[in-house]
Protein backbone atom coordinates (compact mmCIF):
# COMPACT_ATOMS: atom_id res chain seq x y z
CA UNK A 1 0.00 0.00 0.00
CA UNK A 2 1.47 3.36 -1.04
CA UNK A 3 1.29 6.03 1.64
CA UNK A 4 -0.02 9.44 0.71
CA UNK A 5 2.51 12.25 0.40
CA UNK A 6 1.52 15.67 1.65
CA UNK A 7 4.77 17.55 0.94
CA UNK A 8 6.73 18.42 -2.21
CA UNK A 9 9.80 17.06 -0.44
CA UNK A 10 9.22 14.37 2.14
CA UNK A 11 12.47 14.65 4.10
CA UNK A 12 14.63 17.55 5.21
CA UNK A 13 18.10 16.21 6.03
CA UNK A 14 20.37 18.44 8.10
CA UNK A 15 24.12 17.78 8.36
CA UNK A 16 26.35 19.79 10.69
CA UNK A 17 30.07 19.93 11.41
CA UNK A 18 30.78 21.63 14.71
CA UNK A 19 34.05 22.22 16.52
CA UNK A 20 33.70 21.76 20.28
CA UNK A 21 36.63 22.71 22.56
CA UNK A 22 37.64 21.08 25.84
CA UNK A 23 34.29 19.83 27.16
CA UNK A 24 32.19 16.91 28.34
CA UNK A 25 28.81 17.52 26.74
CA UNK A 26 27.35 14.12 27.64
CA UNK A 27 28.62 11.91 30.47
CA UNK A 28 28.07 8.23 31.17
CA UNK A 29 27.23 6.73 34.57
CA UNK A 30 30.85 7.14 35.72
CA UNK A 31 31.05 10.79 34.62
CA UNK A 32 33.30 9.79 31.72
CA UNK A 33 33.11 11.10 28.18
CA UNK A 34 30.84 8.93 26.02
CA UNK A 35 32.66 7.21 23.17
CA UNK A 36 32.12 5.02 20.11
CA UNK A 37 34.50 2.84 18.13
CA UNK A 38 34.00 3.64 14.45
CA UNK A 39 36.37 2.72 11.64
CA UNK A 40 38.70 1.09 14.15
CA UNK A 41 39.26 4.34 16.04
CA UNK A 42 37.79 5.69 19.25
CA UNK A 43 35.68 8.80 18.81
CA UNK A 44 33.97 11.10 21.28
CA UNK A 45 30.19 10.69 21.14
CA UNK A 46 27.17 12.72 22.27
CA UNK A 47 23.97 10.70 22.46
CA UNK A 48 21.00 11.64 20.32
CA UNK A 49 18.87 11.83 23.47
CA UNK A 50 21.21 14.40 24.99
CA UNK A 51 21.38 16.71 21.99
CA UNK A 52 17.69 16.21 21.23
CA UNK A 53 16.75 17.34 24.72
CA UNK A 54 18.84 20.49 24.26
CA UNK A 55 17.15 20.98 20.89
CA UNK A 56 13.70 20.54 22.43
CA UNK A 57 14.44 23.20 25.05
CA UNK A 58 15.47 25.70 22.35
CA UNK A 59 12.55 24.66 20.15
CA UNK A 60 10.11 25.38 22.98
CA UNK A 61 11.65 28.81 23.48
CA UNK A 62 11.43 29.63 19.76
CA UNK A 63 7.83 28.49 19.33
CA UNK A 64 6.41 29.46 22.70
CA UNK A 65 5.04 25.93 23.00
CA UNK A 66 6.12 23.75 25.89
CA UNK A 67 5.61 20.15 26.95
CA UNK A 68 6.16 18.43 30.28
CA UNK A 69 7.51 14.91 30.70
CA UNK A 70 7.07 13.64 34.24
CA UNK A 71 5.85 10.95 36.62
CA UNK A 72 4.88 13.67 39.12
CA UNK A 73 1.80 15.01 37.35
CA UNK A 74 -0.27 14.73 40.54
CA UNK A 75 2.19 16.90 42.47
CA UNK A 76 2.18 19.46 39.65
CA UNK A 77 -1.61 19.70 39.86
CA UNK A 78 -1.40 19.95 43.64
CA UNK A 79 0.94 22.93 43.37
CA UNK A 80 -1.36 24.74 40.91
CA UNK A 81 -4.32 24.21 43.23
CA UNK A 82 -2.42 25.62 46.22
CA UNK A 83 -0.57 28.49 44.58
CA UNK A 84 -3.07 29.61 41.92
CA UNK A 85 -6.44 28.42 43.22
CA UNK A 86 -5.87 28.88 46.99
CA UNK A 87 -7.03 25.38 47.88
CA UNK A 88 -6.23 24.08 51.36
CA UNK A 89 -3.01 22.06 51.25
CA UNK A 90 -4.58 18.81 52.46
CA UNK A 91 -7.37 18.98 49.85
CA UNK A 92 -4.95 19.90 47.06
CA UNK A 93 -2.73 16.97 48.05
CA UNK A 94 -5.74 14.64 47.93
CA UNK A 95 -6.66 15.97 44.49
CA UNK A 96 -3.11 15.30 43.27
CA UNK A 97 -3.33 11.75 44.61
CA UNK A 98 -6.56 11.06 42.77
CA UNK A 99 -5.21 12.64 39.56
CA UNK A 100 -2.07 10.48 39.70
CA UNK A 101 -4.03 7.28 40.30
CA UNK A 102 -7.09 8.08 38.20
CA UNK A 103 -5.84 7.52 34.64
CA UNK A 104 -5.23 4.29 32.73
CA UNK A 105 -1.62 4.47 33.91
CA UNK A 106 -1.02 2.68 37.18
CA UNK A 107 0.56 4.65 40.00
CA UNK A 108 3.01 3.99 42.81
CA UNK A 109 2.50 5.11 46.42
CA UNK A 110 5.00 7.49 48.05
CA UNK A 111 8.53 6.20 48.68
CA UNK A 112 11.83 7.48 50.03
CA UNK A 113 12.77 8.60 46.51
CA UNK A 114 9.40 10.12 45.54
CA UNK A 115 7.38 11.50 48.46
CA UNK A 116 4.03 11.54 46.64
CA UNK A 117 1.91 9.32 44.41
CA UNK A 118 3.50 9.07 40.95
CA UNK A 119 2.57 7.41 37.68
CA UNK A 120 4.39 4.19 36.74
CA UNK A 121 5.19 5.63 33.32
CA UNK A 122 6.19 9.17 32.51
CA UNK A 123 3.40 11.19 30.95
CA UNK A 124 4.30 13.63 28.19
CA UNK A 125 1.76 16.38 27.79
CA UNK A 126 1.52 20.02 26.72
CA UNK A 127 2.31 22.31 29.66
CA UNK A 128 -1.31 23.61 29.77
CA UNK A 129 -2.49 20.05 30.50
CA UNK A 130 -1.55 20.58 34.16
CA UNK A 131 -3.98 23.51 34.31
CA UNK A 132 -6.59 21.38 32.52
CA UNK A 133 -6.25 18.71 35.20
CA UNK A 134 -6.54 21.37 37.89
CA UNK A 135 -9.76 22.51 36.19
CA UNK A 136 -10.98 18.91 36.33
CA UNK A 137 -10.27 18.84 40.07
CA UNK A 138 -12.20 22.10 40.45
CA UNK A 139 -15.19 20.55 38.69
CA UNK A 140 -15.16 17.62 41.11
CA UNK A 141 -14.15 19.54 44.23
CA UNK A 142 -17.18 18.43 46.27
CA UNK A 143 -16.43 14.78 45.44
CA UNK A 144 -12.80 15.22 46.46
CA UNK A 145 -13.78 16.91 49.73
CA UNK A 146 -15.86 13.85 50.62
CA UNK A 147 -13.24 11.35 49.43
CA UNK A 148 -10.57 9.72 51.59
CA UNK A 149 -6.85 10.18 51.03
CA UNK A 150 -5.53 7.63 48.58
CA UNK A 151 -4.23 4.32 49.92
CA UNK A 152 -2.47 1.50 48.14
CA UNK A 153 -5.05 -0.47 46.20
CA UNK A 154 -7.54 2.38 46.41
CA UNK A 155 -9.53 3.76 43.48
CA UNK A 156 -9.64 7.35 42.33
CA UNK A 157 -12.97 9.17 42.60
CA UNK A 158 -12.19 11.19 39.46
CA UNK A 159 -13.43 10.08 36.00
CA UNK A 160 -10.72 8.08 34.25
CA UNK A 161 -11.93 8.97 30.75
CA UNK A 162 -11.62 12.69 31.48
CA UNK A 163 -8.06 12.32 32.82
CA UNK A 164 -7.07 10.13 29.87
CA UNK A 165 -8.49 12.73 27.46
CA UNK A 166 -6.13 15.33 28.93
CA UNK A 167 -3.19 12.92 28.69
CA UNK A 168 -3.97 12.48 24.98
CA UNK A 169 -3.68 16.21 24.28
CA UNK A 170 -0.87 17.33 21.98
CA UNK A 171 0.96 20.41 20.75
CA UNK A 172 3.75 21.24 18.31
CA UNK A 173 6.47 19.77 20.52
CA UNK A 174 4.73 16.39 20.67
CA UNK A 175 3.77 16.45 16.99
CA UNK A 176 7.42 16.93 16.09
CA UNK A 177 9.29 14.83 18.68
CA UNK A 178 6.59 12.18 19.22
CA UNK A 179 5.26 10.49 22.31
CA UNK A 180 5.18 6.90 23.57
CA UNK A 181 2.39 6.27 26.08
CA UNK A 182 1.11 2.75 25.53
CA UNK A 183 -0.98 2.68 28.69
CA UNK A 184 -3.48 5.26 27.38
CA UNK A 185 -5.36 4.31 24.19
CA UNK A 186 -4.59 6.53 21.19
CA UNK A 187 -2.10 8.64 23.16
CA UNK A 188 0.98 7.57 21.20
CA UNK A 189 2.32 9.96 18.56
CA UNK A 190 4.89 8.94 15.94
CA UNK A 191 7.70 11.49 16.04
CA UNK A 192 8.53 13.29 12.81
CA UNK A 193 12.17 13.83 13.84
CA UNK A 194 14.93 11.23 13.63
CA UNK A 195 18.27 12.21 15.19
CA UNK A 196 21.61 10.40 15.14
CA UNK A 197 24.26 10.26 17.83
CA UNK A 198 26.90 12.90 17.18
CA UNK A 199 30.50 11.71 16.92
CA UNK A 200 33.87 13.21 16.11
CA UNK A 201 35.09 12.97 12.54
CA UNK A 202 38.51 11.94 13.83
CA UNK A 203 40.02 9.81 16.55
CA UNK A 204 40.05 11.40 20.01
CA UNK A 205 41.75 10.89 23.32
CA UNK A 206 40.19 11.80 26.63
CA UNK A 207 42.03 13.83 29.26
CA UNK A 208 41.70 13.81 33.03
CA UNK A 209 41.57 17.27 34.52
CA UNK A 210 42.85 17.20 38.08
CA UNK A 211 41.49 19.97 40.27
CA UNK A 212 41.67 21.18 43.85
CA UNK A 213 39.30 23.50 45.71
CA UNK A 214 40.69 26.07 48.10
CA UNK A 215 39.08 26.76 51.48
CA UNK A 216 38.84 30.57 51.59
CA UNK A 217 39.08 30.76 55.39
CA UNK A 218 42.15 28.51 55.47
CA UNK A 219 43.70 30.55 52.68
CA UNK A 220 43.04 33.80 54.53
CA UNK A 221 44.28 32.59 57.92
CA UNK A 222 47.23 30.63 56.55
CA UNK A 223 47.20 28.36 59.59
CA UNK A 224 47.38 25.08 57.66
CA UNK A 225 48.08 23.77 54.17
CA UNK A 226 46.23 21.54 51.75
CA UNK A 227 43.05 21.84 49.73
CA UNK A 228 39.49 21.46 50.90
CA UNK A 229 38.64 19.07 48.07
CA UNK A 230 40.47 17.25 45.28
CA UNK A 231 39.13 15.38 42.27
CA UNK A 232 39.35 14.83 38.54
CA UNK A 233 37.00 15.08 35.60
CA UNK A 234 37.23 13.66 32.08
CA UNK A 235 37.11 15.88 29.00
CA UNK A 236 37.79 15.74 25.26
CA UNK A 237 37.64 18.04 22.23
CA UNK A 238 36.93 17.63 18.55
CA UNK A 239 34.90 18.29 15.41
CA UNK A 240 31.50 16.58 15.57
CA UNK A 241 29.36 15.32 12.70
CA UNK A 242 25.70 15.84 13.61
CA UNK A 243 22.72 14.60 11.60
CA UNK A 244 18.93 14.66 11.83
CA UNK A 245 16.01 14.39 9.44
CA UNK A 246 12.41 15.60 9.53
CA UNK A 247 9.78 13.34 7.96
CA UNK A 248 7.28 15.89 6.67
CA UNK A 249 4.66 13.28 5.84
CA UNK A 250 4.63 12.19 9.49
CA UNK A 251 4.57 15.80 10.67
CA UNK A 252 1.67 16.73 8.39
CA UNK A 253 -0.21 13.61 9.41
CA UNK A 254 0.18 14.57 13.06
CA UNK A 255 -1.03 18.09 12.19
CA UNK A 256 -3.94 16.78 10.09
CA UNK A 257 -2.55 18.44 6.99
CA UNK A 258 -1.92 21.92 8.43
CA UNK A 259 0.88 23.08 6.12
CA UNK A 260 1.36 26.49 7.76
CA UNK A 261 2.00 24.87 11.14
CA UNK A 262 4.28 22.26 9.53
CA UNK A 263 6.38 25.02 7.96
CA UNK A 264 6.65 26.84 11.28
CA UNK A 265 7.55 23.73 13.27
CA UNK A 266 10.06 22.42 10.71
CA UNK A 267 11.84 25.79 10.54
CA UNK A 268 11.94 26.10 14.33
CA UNK A 269 13.35 22.59 14.67
CA UNK A 270 16.10 23.21 12.13
CA UNK A 271 17.11 26.43 13.88
CA UNK A 272 17.00 24.81 17.32
CA UNK A 273 19.01 21.79 16.15
CA UNK A 274 21.67 24.02 14.59
CA UNK A 275 22.16 26.31 17.57
CA UNK A 276 21.48 24.13 20.61
CA UNK A 277 24.21 22.53 22.68
CA UNK A 278 23.96 20.15 25.65
CA UNK A 279 24.44 21.87 28.98
CA UNK A 280 26.62 19.36 30.86
CA UNK A 281 29.60 21.02 32.54
CA UNK A 282 28.67 24.35 30.96
CA UNK A 283 29.83 26.42 33.94
CA UNK A 284 33.26 24.78 33.82
CA UNK A 285 33.77 24.75 30.03
CA UNK A 286 31.34 27.21 28.34
CA UNK A 287 31.48 25.20 25.07
CA UNK A 288 29.10 27.54 23.22
CA UNK A 289 30.32 27.16 19.65
CA UNK A 290 28.24 27.32 16.47
CA UNK A 291 28.46 24.97 13.48
CA UNK A 292 31.41 25.40 11.15
CA UNK A 293 29.17 24.23 8.30
CA UNK A 294 25.44 23.55 8.03
CA UNK A 295 24.23 21.57 5.01
CA UNK A 296 20.56 20.87 4.26
CA UNK A 297 19.22 18.54 1.59
CA UNK A 298 15.53 18.25 0.69
CA UNK A 299 14.62 14.78 -0.55
CA UNK A 300 11.47 13.17 -1.90
CA UNK A 301 12.44 9.52 -1.45
CA UNK A 302 14.39 8.66 1.72
CA UNK A 303 16.80 10.20 4.23
CA UNK A 304 20.53 9.96 3.48
CA UNK A 305 23.06 10.28 6.30
CA UNK A 306 26.66 11.18 5.49
CA UNK A 307 28.08 9.50 8.59
CA UNK A 308 29.96 7.02 6.38
CA UNK A 309 32.07 9.94 5.13
CA UNK A 310 33.99 9.68 8.40
CA UNK A 311 34.29 5.90 8.74
CA UNK A 312 37.92 6.53 7.85
CA UNK A 313 38.89 9.10 10.47
CA UNK A 314 39.94 12.51 9.21
CA UNK A 315 43.58 13.47 9.67
CA UNK A 316 44.57 16.96 10.84
CA UNK A 317 45.61 19.41 8.16
CA UNK A 318 49.27 20.31 7.70
CA UNK A 319 48.87 23.38 9.88
CA UNK A 320 46.72 21.54 12.41
CA UNK A 321 42.97 21.44 12.85
CA UNK A 322 40.25 18.99 11.84
CA UNK A 323 37.52 21.40 10.72
CA UNK A 324 38.75 22.13 7.17
CA UNK A 325 39.58 18.51 6.26
CA UNK A 326 36.23 17.44 7.75
CA UNK A 327 34.41 19.94 5.53
CA UNK A 328 36.35 18.71 2.52
CA UNK A 329 35.52 15.09 3.33
CA UNK A 330 31.83 15.89 3.85
CA UNK A 331 31.70 17.71 0.52
CA UNK A 332 33.44 14.88 -1.35
CA UNK A 333 31.14 12.26 0.14
CA UNK A 334 28.00 14.31 -0.60
CA UNK A 335 29.05 14.65 -4.24
CA UNK A 336 29.87 10.93 -4.46
CA UNK A 337 26.52 9.96 -2.91
CA UNK A 338 24.74 12.25 -5.37
CA UNK A 339 26.54 10.60 -8.32
CA UNK A 340 25.84 7.10 -6.99
CA UNK A 341 22.15 7.78 -6.57
CA UNK A 342 21.99 9.57 -9.90
CA UNK A 343 20.31 12.56 -8.31
CA UNK A 344 17.42 10.31 -7.29
CA UNK A 345 15.04 12.04 -4.90
CA UNK A 346 17.20 15.13 -4.34
CA UNK A 347 15.14 18.30 -4.73
CA UNK A 348 17.44 20.93 -3.22
CA UNK A 349 20.78 21.12 -1.51
CA UNK A 350 22.52 24.13 0.04
CA UNK A 351 24.95 25.12 2.76
CA UNK A 352 26.10 27.95 5.00
CA UNK A 353 28.98 28.32 7.42
CA UNK A 354 31.99 30.15 8.74
CA UNK A 355 34.21 28.37 6.20
CA UNK A 356 34.88 30.93 3.46
CA UNK A 357 36.49 28.76 0.77
CA UNK A 358 34.36 27.50 -2.09
CA UNK A 359 32.80 24.14 -1.24
CA UNK A 360 31.71 21.83 -4.04
CA UNK A 361 29.28 19.02 -3.41
CA UNK A 362 27.10 20.78 -0.84
CA UNK A 363 24.99 22.75 -3.30
CA UNK A 364 24.22 26.46 -3.32
CA UNK A 365 25.95 28.69 -0.78
CA UNK A 366 23.76 30.91 1.42
CA UNK A 367 24.97 33.71 3.66
CA UNK A 368 23.12 32.85 6.86
CA UNK A 369 21.63 29.91 8.70
CA UNK A 370 18.18 31.52 8.62
CA UNK A 371 18.37 31.93 4.83
CA UNK A 372 19.43 28.29 4.57
CA UNK A 373 16.46 27.17 6.66
CA UNK A 374 13.98 29.37 4.80
CA UNK A 375 15.04 28.09 1.37
CA UNK A 376 14.85 24.45 2.52
CA UNK A 377 11.37 24.83 4.01
CA UNK A 378 10.15 26.64 0.89
CA UNK A 379 11.49 23.82 -1.31
CA UNK A 380 9.93 21.09 0.82
CA UNK A 381 6.67 22.84 1.72
CA UNK A 382 6.03 25.71 -0.70
CA UNK A 383 3.71 28.43 0.62
CA UNK A 384 0.12 27.93 -0.52
CA UNK A 385 0.31 30.66 -3.18
CA UNK A 386 3.29 28.93 -4.82
CA UNK A 387 1.66 25.48 -5.06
Amino acid sequence: MQRASYASGRFIDIHLLQSVPYANLNRDDTNSVKQVDFGGRTRTRVSSQSWKRATRADFQRLTGQAAVRTRRIGEAVERVLIEDRQWPEDLARRAGQHIATGSSIKADPPSDEVPAWSTNAMVYVPAPAITDLADLAETHRATLEAAPNMKKGGKSVLPKDDIDAVLRSTNGVIHLFGRMLAEVDSAGVDGAVQAAHAFTTHATDTELDYFAAVDDITDAWGDTTGSAHMGNTEFSAGVFYRYATVDLDDLLRNLQGDRASARELAAAFLEAFMLSIPQAKKTATAPHTIPDVAHIAVRSDRPVSYAAAFEEPVMASRDGGFAKPSITQLSKYAAAAHRLLGGRGLLQTAWAGTHTDEVEGLGQHTDSLLDLISSAVDAALPPEQQR
